[in-house]
């Protein structure tokens, strides 16, 4: 049992250090879904941009050449795909494939993940 007051229990979860792999493939496929979920609103928000008029809809398009924005959009590119590769991985797991493999798969979808959004990153910004 642990003894510590309950803030300090809370406040030790954010801890990173010590950290398994697993552990690190839970919290970021977490915070991956629910960054997910928060886009996923704000997408629904300006698609109803479209209902106020054309003029409403090039306005919010002027605004997205921000370069924050741009890179808000960056971010949300390499949380797909993680978040994809890593549930490909559960799935996998799930049905006892590759098992023992576990910790070099979620290393691969980081991997693959960082890849795939420095792709698009050069695409974004470059082109």
């Amino acid at each position: 049992m642990n003894n510590q007051p309950a803030p300090q229990r809370l406040l030790s979860w954010f801890n990173p250090l010590g950290r398994n792999p697993g552990s690190w493939a839970f919290i970021l496929n977490r915070l991956t879904g629910l960054g997910l979920t928060m886009y996923l609103f704000l997408h629904l928000m300006v698609l109803g941009r479209l209902a106020q008029g054309p003029e409403a809809y090039e306005e919010f398009l002027a605004l997205t050449k921000s370069p924050l924005i741009k890179l808000g959009e960056l971010l949300v590119i390499g949380a797909v795909i993680y978040h994809g590769l890593n549930g490909l991985r559960v799935v996998l797991t799930s049905f006892g494939l590759g098992v023992r493999r576990q910790v070099q798969m979620f290393y691969l979808s980081v991997l693959l993940a960082l890849v795939g959004t420095a792709i698009f990153a050069f695409r974004m910004f470059a082109g």
